[in-house]
């Protein structure tokens, strides 16, 4: 254990409710406030994780000195203001995913946690589950060799929030959610094709978004839904690299394939519930999988800082403390939503656009 860490959480919702589980496992964190725009919902969270101070408005939390870092759980049009009110207030910004809900708003968060000398952690999730870890050593140790090809996969059969039955109707406005599946699902896959690849620069973004799949009319009408179901996207990299993406919350398949990445050497599949290895050795194709619990169980109990990478949550809070330097997941995010906002902007256009334009600011919210 070292140096408690101090925590205020902004938002008491159904994704805080994740991030105050994991932190209530950590000896080394205390949630010292809780704010919620609800009262009732933010002296709930308060009753059940044990926490001594919920606010109403977070701008009189911010005014406390007692906190380290504060964790920002909010819909995604409202990340970029809260979270450089944050670091505005000297304290270090943990936001959940997307960065924000514009590039340029994005860079903002990233200019003022330089300016304030702060840390801007992004809620990244996959970048830390065992398969994503495995893909990693398999790159850093030479087995895939040179990389030139990505493709990002992902679908729900019938998952759209709240029309099919689960999550509040926020979730599927654009005005609060900046979009759909995409802005949802779609930015952990992208964030962990960025990681893996090393973080090319974007240069040419084509993309396309769909809402076709049937849905109950009244809830469609009820819930406002103006988000799109499905994205599909090709993108060029500055270095060669090219990725392809899909992701679905609505789609008439039984399944689609893995995620892959494509080397000269050798090349991986992946998901959740997915992992093998292919390549060619002595003349003779090889398809590979491997053991990820055992992978898991033995790194966490070989390594000395590999349960400081086992969750979003326990990275930030171990380069809180100073125990492993932050890995650059706002600068992850931010190219992440270069590619998103340049997905949008050719769908409505018709056409590829150049990740220039986002950087000048096309779409600025």
């Amino acid at each position: 254990m070292g140096k408690k860490v101090r925590i205020g959480i902004i938002g008491a919702g159904q994704i805080a409710g994740y991030h105050m589980e994991e932190y209530a496992q950590m000896p080394d964190v205390e949630l010292v406030a809780v704010c919620d725009q609800m009262a009732s919902r933010a002296a709930d969270a308060a009753a059940k994780y044990h926490i001594p101070n919920a606010y109403q408005d977070y701008a009189q939390m911010l005014e406390r000195d007692d906190l380290d870092a504060v964790d920002i759980c909010l819909h995604n049009a409202l990340h970029a203001k809260a979270t450089i009110d944050v670091l505005n207030s000297k304290k270090h910004a943990y936001c959940e995913k997307p960065i924000a809900d514009s590039y340029q708003n994005g860079r903002d968060m990233l200019d003022a946690a330089q300016v304030n000398g702060r840390m801007l952690h992004i809620q990244l999730g996959h970048i830390y589950r065992p398969y994503a870890r495995a893909v990693k050593r398999l790159i850093d140790g030479g087995a895939l060799g040179e990389l030139y090809h990505a493709r990002t996969m992902g679908m729900r059969r019938r998952g759209r929030p709240y029309v099919d039955g689960y999550g509040s109707m926020m979730f599927v406005q654009k005005q609060h959610a900046c979009g759909g599946a995409l802005m949802d699902v779609g930015v952990y896959k992208i964030a962990l094709m960025l990681y893996l690849m090393g973080q090319p620069k974007p240069t040419r973004i084509t993309g396309a978004t769909y809402q076709k799949t049937g849905m109950d009319p009244a809830r469609k009408l009820q819930s406002g839904y103006d988000v799109e179901e499905l994205a599909t996207g090709f993108i060029r990299f500055e270095n060669g690299l090219t990725m392809e993406l899909f992701d679905a919350w609505a789609v008439h398949l039984d399944q689609i394939d893995p995620c892959s990445l494509l080397g000269a050497a050798g090349s991986v599949k992946f998901s959740p519930d997915v992992f093998s290895y292919h390549t060619t050795l002595c003349d003779l194709e090889l398809d590979c999988t491997g053991d990820l619990i055992a992978m898991d169980t033995r790194w966490r109990n070989t390594i000395d800082t590999e349960n400081d990478y086992i969750s979003s949550q326990a990275h930030w809070v171990a380069a809180l403390q100073g125990r492993v330097p932050l890995l650059p997941t706002a600068q992850i995010a931010l190219d992440t939503m270069l590619i998103q906002e340049g997905i949008y902007l050719s769908a409505e256009r018709g056409q590829e656009v150049l990740a220039d334009e986002i950087i000048a600011g096309a779409r600025r919210k």
